[in-house]
């Protein structure tokens, strides 16, 4: 457990310079980067833009001086990844992984690489859920090992990103037919341990999942905390959330609520974790995550049921937890400890991509391609607005003293000229 922590510690004194997962070297949205733009457009503050093929949502990973993604064709029969010069956007390394003859059925609001890569000193490792996984070598582009054997039906296309914790990759494969957490030797991708949900899906009819298992999937990646000096790996899934010891895969706890197909990261502040239930009217709870067992009527401290997001994750900063919705761009700051909404204002649009808290201000990243910058607080403030073609759907990264955005065609850098 000492080397762990020590490690993570370590990653966090260059946190500004690499974002190494989905939310990045927090897994929170938090950046400690200054000197970034306030606003931007096509021809103001991009460094560098460079075109990438395919259709794909998952989020850019940045470390040294490359930033990785992946990407699918669009009937999802050609997985590939991707690796871009950090200083110039030159396009480094572009390799296809695996062939898929038939792919699985992907909704049209998804695609078939939506998991985002995690990323370390001298390895990167990729998940396009059941289809395939592999382990990178950063210096010389080499394929070190791959997964295609995991059996589990998205349904609607994968979406949960894998984690790392010591030498294990973790992932998630919550689909209609199988739900479980399947933790790998990150050097050889065999497998460490495997734990199926402990999930009670009520959803049976004739024998059946009604609506052929939609109410089954889920799309949420663990988040990790430290409760009196244990690890815990908080994974939300379809109508539960659970706690689970990451060496092992053991269940610590459960909340159980009535939706599914989570998208939003856990938030853990105020000795509170802050969990999305997910679809199709997504409640944020407010769980205490000292419990054993199941802990749905005695842990939750509070439950906000109106103006939460479905996709976007949210972001806390300080005492307050900002959100966006999925549709009509209402984005609400919320008091963590109380659950009370303090402020809304609608800023309109469709959004999926995730909130970010960095130099100072909060940024939303919009399906038509506009941010809209302001500051946290007790009131809205606007201090920046920018636009992007293409528009996003993916979440940013930042590093240094740059965005790197991924719009549906193009990956730019962002920086002050």
């Amino acid at each position: 457990m000492r080397y762990i922590l020590i490690g993570f510690l370590c990653s966090l004194v260059n946190a500004s310079e690499n974002w190494p997962e989905y939310r990045g070297p927090t897994a929170d949205g938090h950046s400690d980067s200054t000197g970034l733009p306030v606003s931007w457009n096509e021809t103001r503050n991009v460094k560098w833009k460079t075109a990438i093929h395919g259709r794909a949502w998952s989020s850019p990973v940045v470390w040294g001086k490359q930033v990785w993604l992946t990407t699918a064709a669009r009937n999802g029969k050609e997985l590939s990844v991707l690796c871009v010069e950090r200083d110039s956007g030159k396009v480094l390394f572009d390799k296809k992984l695996f062939d898929i003859a038939k792919p699985q059925f992907a909704h049209s609001y998804n695609s078939y690489a939506s998991p985002s890569p995690v990323i370390e000193e001298g390895r990167v490792y990729v998940s396009f859920g059941s289809p395939g996984n592999a382990c990178l070598n950063t210096e010389t582009f080499e394929v070190i090992w791959q997964r295609s054997d995991l059996e589990c039906n998205h349904f609607r296309g994968a979406g949960s990103s894998p984690v790392l914790y010591g030498d294990l990759l973790i992932l998630t494969m919550d689909g209609s037919d199988h739900h479980f957490l399947i933790a790998l030797d990150k050097k050889t991708g065999k497998t460490v341990w495997r734990r199926d949900r402990s999930t009670h899906f009520g959803d049976l009819k004739n024998g059946r999942p009604m609506l052929d298992g939609d109410l089954r999937k889920s799309y949420a990646t663990p988040f990790f905390i430290e409760v009196n000096g244990n690890t815990q790996m908080i994974s939300p899934g379809a109508k539960a959330a659970w706690s689970y010891e990451p060496l092992t895969g053991k269940e610590i706890w459960q909340v159980r609520y009535r939706n599914h197909s989570s998208a939003s990261r856990t938030l853990f502040g105020h000795g509170m974790l802050f969990v999305n239930t997910g679809y199709s009217r997504a409640q944020l709870y407010a769980i205490k995550p000292d419990g054993k067992g199941d802990v749905t009527q005695t842990h939750v401290a509070w439950k906000l049921i109106k103006g939460v997001s479905n996709k976007p994750s949210p972001v806390l900063v300080g005492d307050h937890l900002y959100m966006v919705t999925d549709k009509g761009g209402i984005i609400s700051c919320v008091d963590a400890k109380s659950g009370k909404v303090v402020w809304q204002e609608r800023i309109g649009g469709a959004q999926s991509s995730s909130l970010i808290y960095a130099d100072g201000r909060i940024y939303t990243f919009g399906e038509d391609g506009r941010t809209v910058a302001f500051q946290p607080g007790t009131s809205f403030k606007k201090i920046g607005e920018s636009r992007l073609d293409g528009g996003f759907m993916s979440s940013p990264a930042v590093a240094g003293s740059s965005f790197f955005l991924r719009t549906k065609t193009h990956l730019y850098r962002i920086d002050r000229e």
